[in-house]
């Protein structure tokens, strides 16, 4: 058989065996009722679309089927192009979402932005089944109110991830599930409790603790401290380690034998891998060899065991002129005799024994050091894409431009959308992935008028500087990764939104109509307010505005004014008798502008009248636009902090059936007669809510800001300009407007003492040079600005720390659930 032959078997031999890994997860609709009518625990992906996205995802639910089979979980999928699942086939929005079923009914949701590999997968999901066993703490006080309600009852094992989805999550949650009814577990992701830990949150490793609270408190003699004993995981996590080290943990902390060290035997399972002490003890001194034997053995703790050999016993026959002896875990079991002059001695030759094995591993990460500082470079965005690196990227959906016959090839489309990018840039080579999905899932719908295309600007540094012979539709590109949108004829159009597929896409559906869509009957206007000629946008709900005019006074201001809006807002244009009529049955005036906010139920718009000028139209618009009670995402977040308004923040969890739906969605309301209510009183604050379904990251910013997980509703009070104080709303009181304004008044008084503090902590750039928030501000003068004072206030800190970590980590759209934001 010739060699190319081998390598075709070969290819067929994996693309079977990858695709046996996907079809054994792949359950039917009646597969999975009578898996939900079993009350099995399921994970179920219901596949929509298949991009190269969710192809890698389904690769990476398959291998968790496995890993979850031995906690009693289910792994699956149902393809809805088969069958159409009520609710989770038929909802657009959901097709980017996994769930987890418990009790026959649907427990929890997961974006795929946080359920993105194997680790990950185990992780989310056991953290949801534990989150009542795992607890959460953020300062000292709270770790230090866990520990006095466990003494005596349980030990702790504290647990430091940099973020949740990891290898190092995944231990801990699979150890917590094992070991959850043994020992008390808490998690920490960051704060202030680090410190007190000695730990430098910027540290890369993650970090475990046991903390011995359960021992009887004679054995803690030599521990001064009111805390319980701590001992550190010296090891790098995994379930293994973790497992060996709890199991060392129930190890005795002192033994007493009456024998030479030689005689006793090594240790057995499961402490084989550990080594021994031994301290020589002499009748005259033996209760203060006790003591000492017993400050010792907590100070090694998790390293060595310590045995006490009495030498009143006639079977110890060591020279007087030794004192301590130790054996290493090797098959020799040799024991070595020393004359020790402090306890220190001891320390110093365990540690540096433990240093010089640990020396190896090491040496042979030392030559991707720079490589791996490198990946911790804005955030995960660079250290993705250079682990990376090695992969070819898959263009064939996107057109790549240069500079010879880019003016043809633009002339030639209706609509061009165009990404310069680099490919030494990080960002860019990220969103360069999801351009292409963008590209594909626009050639799967046979949107033939829109033209995906790339320019390499390391390659085409003439055509991206805007210096070719002939004169290009744009300025000089200054920023990468940089999308426009170009249309013969046209000045360019800029895209400014998030940099990840579903932003992007929904913009070029929104780019795709006329500018603004001439209306000229009532049938047209009909279409144009509920997207009847464009299904496309059926799922999208774009704000709308609607200008009506009777002659073609004004029309320019609307129209420079809609384009600016394109994009985001559909804008529709009505003129001349139709206008008349339409503007009648509303009872306005014309000139007018009608606007359709997305947000609002009712259909019957907001009439404007005509501004002299598009800049005031624009601000006018915007106004309306504005939810006055909005969800917070971890999208808008940024541009609601901007203005510096306090937060009045409502939590609401995820709804189980149509009943807490109703229940959340009377809370949102209840929030709107606070806004009502409270007039100018509530102005200086921002009456908004997140769903902790849609914006799992919710759940880290509400123990982050209290501590602790508090039931759910939620209502706190955070980001005051005035300080970091956090208040909460009291959780036994029913969530009243009147009631809530009352407690807003107490607050103001001061008679309502705060239930948590904003952390001082500050978020710099790992290197100088990646400071992007700095050249961002340096892009845009005003923005920086207005930021500038911010910085300044005492206790605001939180404030802008939160904007720069949603701002650095969903550059690419990545919803990193949970950690805070």
């Amino acid at each position: 058989m010739t060699e190319v032959s081998c390598r075709m078997w070969i290819a067929v031999l994996l693309l079977c065996m990858r695709a046996a890994d996907s079809s054994h997860i792949e359950f039917t609709a009646a597969d999975l009722q009578d898996k939900l009518l079993s009350g099995k625990m399921l994970f179920i992906y219901f596949e929509h679309q298949v991009t190269p996205t969710i192809t890698l995802f389904l690769e990476e639910l398959a291998k968790s089927a496995e890993a979850l089979q031995d906690y009693g979980i289910l792994v699956g999928k149902v393809s809805c192009r088969r069958e159409r699942v009520q609710k989770y086939c038929t909802e657009e929005r959901l097709r980017h979402t996994a769930f987890l079923f418990r009790g026959g009914k649907e427990f929890l949701s997961f974006d795929l932005d946080t359920v993105f590999d194997v680790n990950s997968i185990v992780s989310e999901v056991l953290f949801a089944i534990l989150r009542e066993e795992v607890k959460y703490v953020h300062t000292d006080a709270d770790l230090l109110a866990m520990e006095k309600a466990a003494r005596g009852r349980k030990d702790i094992v504290l647990g430091f991830v940099r973020s949740l989805g990891t290898q190092e999550h995944r231990s801990l949650m699979e150890t917590a599930y094992v070991y959850g009814s043994k020992y008390q577990f808490i998690l920490i992701t960051g704060g202030p409790v680090l410190k007190q830990l000695g730990v430098n949150e910027s540290s890369p490793s993650s970090r475990v603790w046991f903390l011995h609270c359960r021992v009887h408190s004679a054995f803690m003699s030599p521990m001064t401290s009111d805390r319980c004993p701590l001992t550190p995981l010296r090891t790098a996590v995994s379930t293994l380690s973790l497992h060996a080290f709890l199991q060392l943990m129930e190890a005795p902390l002192l033994s007493e034998v009456y024998v030479d060290p030689s005689s006793v035997p090594p240790p057995q399972f499961p402490y084989q891998l550990t080594p021994q002490v031994f301290l020589f003890s002499r009748p005259a001194t033996e209760h203060l060899d006790l003591d000492t034997a017993t400050t010792l053995a907590w100070r090694l703790r998790g390293v060595a065991l310590l045995l006490l050999v009495h030498r009143q016993s006639p079977a110890v026959r060591t020279p007087q002129e030794y004192n301590a002896a130790y054996r290493l875990p090797e098959k020799s079991s040799e024991v070595k005799y020393l004359t020790l002059h402090s306890l220190d001695e001891v320390l110093d030759l365990f540690m540096t024994q433990r240093k010089d094995g640990d020396e190896e591993e090491e040496d042979e990460e030392e030559d991707e050091e720079e490589d791996l500082h490198f990946g911790e470079l804005d955030d995960e965005v660079a250290a993705s894409v250079f682990e990376e690196r090695g992969g070819a990227v898959d263009m064939d959906s996107v057109t790549q431009l240069s500079s010879d016959g880019f003016l043809a090839a633009v002339a030639g489309s209706s609509l061009s959308v165009v990404l310069f990018y680099l490919k030494w840039d990080a960002v860019s080579m990220a969103f360069l992935s999801s351009f292409i999905e963008v590209a594909e899932l626009l050639a799967d719908s046979d949107m033939d008028d829109v033209q995906m295309s790339a320019v390499d600007c390391g390659e085409w540094t003439d055509l991206c500087a805007a210096r070719t012979g002939e004169a290009l539709p744009f300025q000089p590109i200054t920023a990468f990764p940089s999308v426009l949108l170009l249309r013969p004829q046209e000045p360019a159009q800029p895209y400014g939104g998030m940099l990840g597929s579903e932003a992007l896409h929904r913009f070029i559906l929104m780019s795709r109509s006329a500018c603004p869509v001439l209306l000229s009957t009532r049938e047209d206007v009909t279409s144009f307010t509920q997207d009847a000629a464009r299904p496309e946008l059926a799922g999208l709900r774009p704000d709308r505005v609607l200008g009506l005019f009777q002659t073609q006074t004004g029309v320019s201001v609307f129209t420079e004014a809609a384009r600016s809006l394109r994009g985001e807002v559909l804008s529709g244009l009505l003129t001349g008798p139709p206008a008349g009529e339409r503007a009648a049955e509303l009872a306005v005036d014309l000139p007018a502008v009608l606007v359709f906010p997305s947000w609002r139920t009712n259909t019957r718009p907001s009439a404007l009248p005509l501004s002299s000028s598009a800049e005031e139209l624009l601000a006018h618009i915007s106004l309306v636009l504005l939810n006055p009670v909005p969800e917070l995402t971890v999208q808008n977040l940024p541009s609601f902090l901007q203005p510096g308004r306090a937060l009045l923040l409502l939590f609401v969890g995820e709804e189980e059936d149509e009943i807490g739906r109703r229940q959340n969605q009377a809370l949102v309301e209840e929030l709107r007669r606070v806004v009502e209510l409270g007039g100018s009183r509530v102005e200086r604050y921002l009456a908004c809510w997140i769903h902790l379904g849609r914006t799992p990251a919710g759940m880290s910013v509400l123990g982050a800001y209290l501590g602790y997980m508090p039931p759910l509703p939620a209502l706190v009070l955070a980001h005051l300009p005035s300080g970091g104080e956090i208040y909460q709303y009291p959780p036994s009181a029913a969530m009243g407007a009147s009631s809530v304004l009352q407690w807003l008044q107490r607050v103001e008084d001061g008679a309502e003492p705060p239930a948590g503090m904003l952390g001082e902590e500050r978020w710099p750039p790992p290197v100088e040079a990646y400071d992007f928030l700095a050249v961002m501000d340096q892009q845009d003068p005003q923005s920086s600005q207005q930021q500038a004072p911010t910085e300044e206030e005492d206790g605001g800190e939180e404030g802008v720390h939160v904007e720069e970590h949603v701002v650095t980590e969903d550059m690419l759209d990545q919803d990193n659930v949970h950690s805070e934001l």
